[in-house]
Order: C-alpha cells, then structure tokens, then sequence
C-alpha cells in the first residue's frame, strides 16, 4: 500500500508506475495488478476520474486485495483503507503523507498483522515519522507500549546469527554443487544433504527444521537488504531440504507451517522448493504404496547408501500406513505403532545400529503387508477382522471360545453396529448407551469371559467410531 498527500498525487504515481509496468495496468476493476483508491465526483479533474468508483465497486477491490491468491498487488491511496481495513496478507506501507496520533497508528497497524508466513510488517518511511510516532505512542501506557518495531538493521542481524547456526549443522559438507553444478550433480546434493542432516538423529532434525524457520522470517523481514540478498539462494536450498524433511520424514510434536509461499518466491526460481521436494525421485526411487510394498522395493531401500534418509523414509511410510490404518483396525494399528515406536526407541538410544533397525523397519512393514490378508485367511471381511481383533483373541480366557465363536461374534457385532449407527450418532448419547447396551448382550449370549465385557464393549465402540466415518461416506 501507497499512502501519498492527495488524489492528484495519487493518480500521477499511477501513470507513472504503469509506464515502468505496462503489463499492471488494466482498466477493468475485477483484472489488474494495482489500482488506486479514492472516492470523487463527475465535478474532479480529468486524470482523477478513471480512479473514482461507488462504494460497490471499492467494496469489490478490497475483496480482490485481501485475497492473497489474486494478482491484485499493489493500491495507491490517500485516506481510504486507512482505518477500518483488515486485510492480513498486507506486508508493506509505503508512506509519503504527514500522519500523526491516532490516524498514524491505524495505518501502521495496516501491515501488523501475522500472516501465514508473514513474520511482521514493513513500514517504509519518506517522511520522518519516527518523532510522530513516538508520539502517539505516548498515550499508552508503558506495559501496552511494547516494542512497536525493529529497523531493518536489527532484522539483519539477526538473520546473520541464525545464518550462521544453519551453516553450523552443514560443517563439513560441501553443498556447493546445488548452485554451480551440472543439473545431475544439483540433483545429487538433495539426498546427501537430507542424509547429513538426518545422521544427526531427532534432536538435530528438530533443531534444523527450528533453526531454518527462525532463519527464514528473519530474511523475510530482511529483504531487501544487500545482505540478506547476498544469501538468498542458501536461504532457498535450506528451506527447499526443511521442506523435505518435514514432508518427507516423521516429526514429532506440531509441524511448524511452512514458509514455501513467502521465501518461494523471493529466491530464485533455480532452488524453488517445488523442485526438490520428492525425495523418492532424487533417492532414485519409485513412490510406493505400503499396502502393496514389494521386496523389490524394500532392497531397493535397504540399498541406498544414504542409510539415514533411507531410514527416515522408510519410518514415514510405516507411520502414515499406520495411521490410516487406525480408523480401519484399532487393534491392528496400535500394535504396528507400539513395534515402530520401541524400534526407533532403541535407535535413538543407540542401542541398535543403523543397519538393525533396517532390518527391523523392513519387517514391520512384511508384517503389515503380511496382515492386509489376514482377513481373508480367517474368512472375515475387513470390518468383521476390526471387530474380531477388538475382542482380545490374543487373551487365554477368550481365546478359549474357539475361533469360530470369536468370528461369529465379530460377524454379528458388524450386522448390530451398522444397524445403530447414523451419522452423528457419536454426537448423541442415548445412541452410544443403547449400543454399549447391545454390545454387551451379544457377549454375553456367546459366553464372552465376564471380567473382559467392560474393557471389550469400549474397543468395540471406539473401532465402530472409526469405520463408521467410512461406512457414511
């Protein structure tokens, strides 16, 4: 946003913007990429009128100018939007207009708000505001004062600081090649350094998904400063392999929001994260699907020489099918994430190698292809194999029913729940409570051991839960 000292001015930056960026221009409201903003009348100048619009049609840009997926980028104004305009995904003022008190504070508060990937706002100053500011400041008490800003200079260093703890965890490893090399070799540098990092176990994987995110918002608020310029590209490889890592690997805890948008488009178009992300096609593998992972893809695998992005890559699968996999089999799923997890565990302590827990990975995820037929072997179907296993047929005192009881009951549980349940029968009570009443029935009308009712009745319940999401759509 542009903010100058009358509409005449107003109209005469535009000609000459659009003499600079003839492609911005355009006189339809709903196209263009910048256009100003004024009210007027028949009675105003020539120049002004192309620019003066009913409050319909100003209605109409505001709504194009909040979205930030529209071209509309740009608006030139004198009073309008100053005040009483939200729109979050606006980052930058450009004021050349004397403001003070509380009109100065309301068109800096334009560009104060978070955003996605907007760190903070930038005000650029033609005028000397600084005094007027400190000014309107005045008014407020000192705990609601704060700290209103930092200069340009102070987003510098600290970008250069958390530059230099990113360039820490690439000590002795040459990523030159991503920027000089031949196409081949830039490809190659993807999996050796994803491999680096990784090597460093979860805690460095943590700290350099932390340590480029800290690194990406100071450059973002750097820019465009000689020296955060200077260190774009880096900025983008680290980005680009941050966003590998957390697309492609297993990270605990919340997954801090990427910041693809903003530092996409400011790097250049040669390190884009876009490019770098599939991480199967630059390991010189072929996307899976682990309900049908082969053996031939396992060695492939377990032949990468980057063995800790091999690792991490296998681990991402076996936990994104194990999700999937809860909705369908509560049961099931728990116990493949109950073998992940002491497997990483021990991996993680440094109890096992690298090469174990391969091995180990690879037989969970044997395992978990070996039981997507199960249900078959037993003569059940899918959801009738979710109930069977939510039974506890593991359990001696159950498992002395014999297994065609076991499968009888879970037959006759699929048939009771899909007839109780609706589509917001988790919302209702009395529903649950005459399921629950159901459920129990049928145990008992089988001879299921007493003292295991209680605890098999809410298995039952919580695995209905998840199909029957499936069974509504």
């Amino acid at each position: 946003m542009i903010v100058c000292m009358s509409r005449k001015i107003c109209a005469h930056l535009y000609n000459e913007i659009i003499k600079l960026k003839p492609e911005w221009h355009n006189p339809d409201d709903d196209k263009g990429t910048i256009k100003v903003v004024m009210t007027g009348s028949a009675a105003d100048e020539q120049p002004l009128q192309p620019h003066i619009r009913s409050k319909a049609k100003r209605k109409e840009l505001a709504k194009r100018f909040k979205n930030p997926g529209d071209e509309m980028k740009l608006v030139i104004v004198r009073d309008m939007w100053l005040t009483g305009f939200d729109a979050p995904c606006l980052h930058t003022i450009y004021i050349d207009k004397p403001m003070r008190g509380h009109g100065l504070m309301q068109a800096i508060a334009r560009v104060n708000r978070v955003f996605k990937d907007k760190p903070g706002g930038l005000v650029v100053d033609y005028l000397g505001i600084a005094e007027q500011l400190k000014a309107a400041l005045a008014v407020y008490s000192e705990g609601d004062r704060g700290q209103t800003g930092i200069s340009q200079e102070q987003a510098v260093e600290i970008m250069q600081t958390k530059y230099q703890t990113v360039c820490q965890m690439f000590a002795g490893f040459d990523y030159s090649k991503f920027f000089n090399g031949t196409p081949t070799q830039r490809l190659s540098i993807i999996p050796l350094s994803l491999d680096h990092i990784l090597s460093q176990q979860e805690a460095g994987k943590q700290e350099y998904i932390k340590a480029v995110t800290e690194l990406s918002k100071a450059f973002a608020l750097a820019v465009p400063h000689a020296a955060a310029l200077k260190i774009r590209d880096e900025v983008g490889f680290f980005q680009a392999i941050r966003a590998a890592i957390v697309k492609h690997t297993t990270v605990s805890g919340k997954t801090p929001e990427d910041l693809d948008t903003a530092v996409g488009k400011i790097v250049s178009k040669a390190v884009a994260t876009e490019e770098v992300v599939d991480i199967f096609t630059v390991a010189g593998l072929k996307k899976p699907d682990i309900s049908i992972l082969s053996d031939e893809f396992l060695a492939d695998v377990r032949g990468l020489p980057q063995r800790h992005l091999a690792l991490e890559l296998l681990r991402k699968l076996i936990n994104d099918e194990i999700k999937i996999r809860a909705r369908r089999n509560i049961i099931q799923s728990r116990t493949f994430a109950q073998m992940l997890e002491a497997t990483i565990q021990r991996y993680q302590n440094r109890a096992i190698e690298t090469a174990q827990v391969m091995s180990e990975l690879i037989q969970i995820a044997q395992e978990i292809r070996v039981a997507a037929s199960r249900g078959d072997n037993l003569g059940l179907s899918e959801d009738e194999l979710a109930f069977y296993d939510a039974l506890d047929v593991n359990d001696a005192s159950v498992n002395a029913l014999g297994d065609e009881i076991l499968k009888a009951i879970a037959r006759e549980l699929v048939e009771t729940v899909r007839r109780n349940v609706t589509i917001d029968w988790t919302q209702k009570e009395s529903v649950k409570a005459n399921l629950r009443r159901l459920i129990k029935r049928l145990l008992r009308k089988y001879g299921y051991p007493p003292e295991k009712q209680e605890t098999a009745m809410f298995t039952v319940i919580e695995q209905a839960e998840g199909l029957s999401r499936d069974w509504a759509a």
